[in-house]
């Protein structure tokens, strides 16, 4: 048995694919720990972890000194925090997914000789990855262009992002049979807390299809709470059949049942949609750091699985235009579904977890070492 620690910052998308790591190297006997921050309340209450180590973490951006300077003293006291922690566990290797609040262990854990993997979610690599990158063995990457990985000298290696035990059998799952005048599934998400603007367009965009197609919709959407009225109210006016909700527990099962999913482009999404294999028109957040949920949603498009469509530039109006054009073409919408899934990588976990293990197999600082 060996030991892994994992690292990650306390949102889902850096969460999800440490959890679906974690339940891949436990499946293989090992044991695991996590490494976050405190955000690990919201999103990690189900991670299988033998403990839950929260590690002080800060962001050093921004221009006033005070500030700066307080962050690096948090950066400094969470390297102390996680060296400590490491250095009685004696971990194998560790695995960092991301986000500042990876930084200090990360760091930590190269200080004591620990070898360690970064892996990157998104097609662009974060500003956190590219810092810890001179710390680590090996990067796993899950898309096979990575903006600024080409700067990187260490080990390259594209496994794909993993995804959950929930979302792997899935994969394969065919595409929803759809004729001219049967039930059209469409799911609407904005990532866990829904999103504002997608509660804005789509059902102002709705309202403006021909009221043929628009009843044939059952449109699931997740909405942020104090949106779910004016929401509800909309789709009240149209006539429309629809679901809401803010958050959605089964909602990669919904995705494989659905037709047509509008969604914001972050890497879990993006690679949900690839393993289940639906199309997609992706509205990429505007404002992100790096445009990376712009670089993912064009690999997307690029491949022939889905459209983007950019927030500053969509309206009602052309929101209405595509879905009218993509709804009555049955043929094109299944033709995307297959171009999805020959995106998907459902066996990046297991990947994966490989270089975890070959990489913890390589560390003789440990070997002899009791059980902890």
């Amino acid at each position: 048995m060996k030991t892994f620690v994992l690292i990650a910052g306390g949102t889902g998308g850096h969460l999800f694919p440490a959890m679906a790591l974690a339940q891949e190297l436990i499946r293989r006997g090992h044991a695991v720990e996590l490494m976050t921050d405190h955000r690990v309340e919201s999103y990690g209450a189900d991670f299988p972890a033998r403990r839950i180590h929260i590690v002080p973490a800060a962001t050093p951006s921004g221009r006033n000194p005070l500030k700066l300077i307080g962050a690096g003293m948090t950066i400094v006291r969470g390297i102390g925090t996680a060296w400590n922690v490491l250095r009685k566990l004696r971990p194998d290797a560790v695995i960092g997914f991301g986000g500042y609040p990876t930084f200090p262990p990360f760091v930590a854990a190269n200080l004591l000789g620990i070898p360690g993997v970064l892996h990157e979610q998104n097609a662009v690599m974060g500003r956190a990855n590219r810092a810890l990158a001179r710390f680590a063995d090996v990067l796993a990457m899950s898309f096979p262009e990575t903006r600024f990985a080409e700067n990187q000298t260490l080990e390259k290696v594209v496994t794909g992002n993993p995804v959950r035990d929930r979302v792997r059998p899935l994969a394969g799952k065919p595409y929803p049979a759809l004729d001219q005048k049967g039930t059209i599934r469409l799911v609407v998400t904005g990532g866990s807390q829904g999103a504002r603007a997608l509660s804005d367009i789509v059902p102002a965009a709705i309202a403006l299809l021909p009221d043929d197609l628009r009843h044939r919709l059952h449109i699931l959407q997740q909405a942020r709470t104090e949106d779910i009225e004016r929401v509800a109210e909309s789709y009240r006016q149209s006539r429309t059949s629809v679901e809401l909700a803010s958050f959605v527990a089964d909602l990669p099962e919904r995705i494989a049942d659905a037709h047509l999913v509008i969604g914001r482009a972050g890497a879990s999404t993006v690679t949900e949609l690839c393993v289940i294999g639906r199309p997609a028109i992706l509205i990429p957040l505007p404002g992100a750091l790096d445009s990376d949920q712009k670089h993912n949603a064009l690999f997307l498009q690029e491949g022939g699985g889905g459209w983007v469509a950019e927030q500053a530039t969509l309206s009602p109006q052309s929101l209405a235009t595509r879905l009218h054009e993509l709804l009555s073409d049955p043929d094109q919408l299944k033709r995307a579904a297959s171009a999805a899934a020959a995106l998907g990588k459902p066996r990046a976990v297991e990947r994966l977890a490989d270089i975890a293990e070959t990489l913890a197999g390589k560390n003789t600082q440990t070997q002899g070492r009791p059980t902890p």
